[in-house]
């Protein structure tokens, strides 16, 4: 179907209210968090939920917190009654890790598929404003034989030059992509939209989440001294899903033992949490916002004095739920303005994508 027919299938009674509402929630969305300080937090952790709801419509089911476990050098405990469920769920994580890539920072091959989309995306008829022509802009590029992945990346980046975004915040109506959506334009578009919206509204409540946890973290850690770390480690904490004593050390280029050190006395003050529980490669977050990861374990080294063979079978103690409960303090209207270096927080992404792009390469079968 062409573009033109396409456009005509549409009546304005079925895509008026979609098309208000995606449009007031991106406008929201962009608005607060243009110069919010934990933006660049938030978009990280907004592209992991992305990455797991795009796999989840393409048949790739991954825990939400599976990815961010990879990137810091956990390898996922794989499920399974035999070989082909536990290879069905590193596939899952593998998957994930090159949503994640085309998502964030495509390759030389990707790119081209990426420019591909865009001239389509590009190729529609303004008129019809960004959100719809982007639309239908992606039923044209999946008709002509093109995948969703770089479409996806394709429509951000057309959406930020068209001003639309100023960040590329993920809203690319993965929902709409669900098995039983009617493909037709006249109902698939409004999903599409009403989709688009639900993400910017989920974005926007991960933002009030994060800004609470961080908010009150800094209240607690109050009295540190003038040349402390602490203050810009609790900024790293907010922005990386978890942090490990070694990704501390290197991000504010500190020894790993006066890494350790702080995050330890974090969790004796009650401000940020330990969700691995052990003597090694252990992983913490702001207290109230970090996840239970009893999913994953370090990789495995040898034990000096075992020798060949199967070990023993051994009891394994459960971990501990952790709750996520926010903190019970009220959230201002307008945040006021924070002394706030952005620094510490970029070198943390800087940081998470080279992780990432160690990951995928770890996870890619030669």
């Amino acid at each position: 179907m062409s573009f033109l027919s396409a456009r005509r299938a549409l009546r304005l009674t079925d895509i008026a209210a979609p098309l208000t509402r995606a449009s007031l929630a991106i406008a929201r969305l962009d608005q607060r968090l243009a110069q919010h300080p934990l933006r660049w937090a938030v978009l990280h952790r907004a592209r992991l939920d992305a990455v797991r709801a795009m796999a989840a419509v393409d048949g790739q089911i991954i825990d939400p917190w599976h990815l961010a476990a990879i990137i810091e050098g956990l390898r996922p405990r794989l499920r399974g009654e035999d070989a082909f469920e536990r290879g069905s769920s590193f596939d899952a994580g593998r998957y994930a890790l090159d949503l994640h890539h085309w998502l964030v920072d495509p390759d030389f091959d990707q790119e081209g598929e990426v420019q591909a989309a865009e001239a389509v995306l590009r190729a529609q008829d303004p008129a019809s404003g960004p959100l719809l022509a982007g639309a239908l802009g992606m039923q044209a590029w999946i008709d002509g034989g093109g995948t969703r992945a770089p479409v996806r990346t394709a429509l951000l980046r057309v959406w930020r030059d068209q001003s639309l975004l100023r960040m590329p915040w993920p809203v690319i109506g993965a929902a709409a992509f669900r098995p039983g959506v009617t493909w037709e334009p006249a109902e698939w578009v409004p999903c599409f939209l009403d989709a688009v919206a639900d993400e910017a509204d989920c974005i926007g409540q991960l933002a009030t989440r994060l800004e609470q946890g961080w908010n009150a973290a800094r209240r607690q850690g109050l009295g540190q001294r003038r040349n402390s770390r602490a203050p810009a480690a609790l900024d790293v904490l907010a922005t990386r899903t978890l942090v490990s004593a070694t990704t501390l050390a290197a991000t504010l280029d500190l020894s790993i033992k006066s890494a350790l050190q702080i995050l330890d006395r974090f969790v004796k003050q009650g401000i940020a949490v330990e969700v691995t529980h052990r003597s090694a490669r252990r992983l913490f977050g702001l207290a109230g916002l970090a996840p239970l990861l009893a999913e994953v374990e370090p990789p495995r080294r040898p034990v000096a004095g075992r020798g060949r063979g199967r070990p023993p079978k051994a009891v394994v103690e459960a971990l501990p739920v952790i709750e996520e409960e926010l903190p019970a303090f009220p959230v201002p209207a307008r945040m006021a303005p924070l002394d706030f270096d952005e620094t510490e927080l970029q070198a943390a992404m800087e940081a998470a994508d080279r992780a990432i792009s160690k990951a995928r390469t770890l996870f890619t079968p030669a």
